[in-house]
């Protein structure tokens, strides 16, 4: 399945009010550089939503967190203590600490991070190289991510929901997972800091490519098509009746 067969496939299964997902990928060039963003990277990806590429890297990503959990920085000195006595997320620094170093976070494998709407140009051509998938999801949507993602897998790590930043639940896991071929598929943005930039509705689920291709060859077998119960959720999630 390729990016053209992807987005249409979804879109059949889950109804045009779903909205496409991005692929994201690094490269050694820009697909389309944006201004420095100061604070969380993720208020770019509003453009990339409407279906314009964002192309980050450590110039232009103004979050240090940001740098660090993307691989293009080490990690400033004052985010543990900032996570734990600025932000309250972890209560004490060294549990900050403890949390990066059973992470371990992965370095960059290009000079550019690239997020692209699913049907656009660029994701067509990166996507058979490409680090993972963010899907952009209300409770319905995610139900039927979460029911794709469970079909032929019954491993209790199917389905994730890590403690983390939203560039760290997104990018360093699916990046991490992706690299070692793993079949763990990831619930994110429950971060705090990153719900501004978030529709109040959503959550994120994410996909590394590696679990991806396999879930690309189950979509039409599992309930998104088909199924009595999915095609009620489908509809409003359209805003059909039920």
């Amino acid at each position: 399945m390729d990016a053209k067969e992807f987005a249409a496939a979804y879109g059949e299964a889950f109804g045009p009010a779903a909205g496409l997902p991005l692929l994201f990928w690094y490269s050694e060039e820009p697909v389309r550089a944006v201004p420095k963003v100061e604070g969380c990277f993720f208020k770019a990806l509003a453009e990339a939503r409407e279906g314009l590429p964002v192309s980050l890297n450590a110039g232009n990503i103004g979050c240090g967190g940001g740098k660090f959990y993307t691989g293009f920085a080490p990690i400033p000195p004052f985010v543990p203590t900032f996570v734990s006595q600025k932000e309250h997320y972890k209560q004490t620094p060294e549990m900050v600490l403890e949390f990066i170093g059973r992470l371990g976070v992965p370095e960059a494998s290009g000079a550019w991070l690239n997020f692209a709407r699913v049907d656009t140009p660029q994701a067509a051509e990166a996507f058979g190289a490409a680090d993972g998938m963010l899907f952009f999801a209300t409770p319905d949507v995610l139900s039927g991510l979460v029911s794709w993602a469970v079909y032929d897998n019954n491993a209790d790590a199917a389905v994730c929901a890590p403690f983390g930043s939203g560039c760290s639940a997104v990018v360093t896991q699916a990046v991490q997972e992706n690299r070692r071929g793993g079949r763990s598929v990831f619930l994110a943005l429950f971060d705090p800091s990153v719900r501004p930039w978030v529709d109040a509705s959503a959550l994120g689920f994410v996909a590394p490519m590696s679990r991806l291709r396999e879930m690309c060859g189950t979509m039409r077998a599992s309930c998104l098509f088909g199924t009595h119960a999915w095609n009620k959720v489908r509809d409003r999630i359209n805003k059909g009746n039920i």
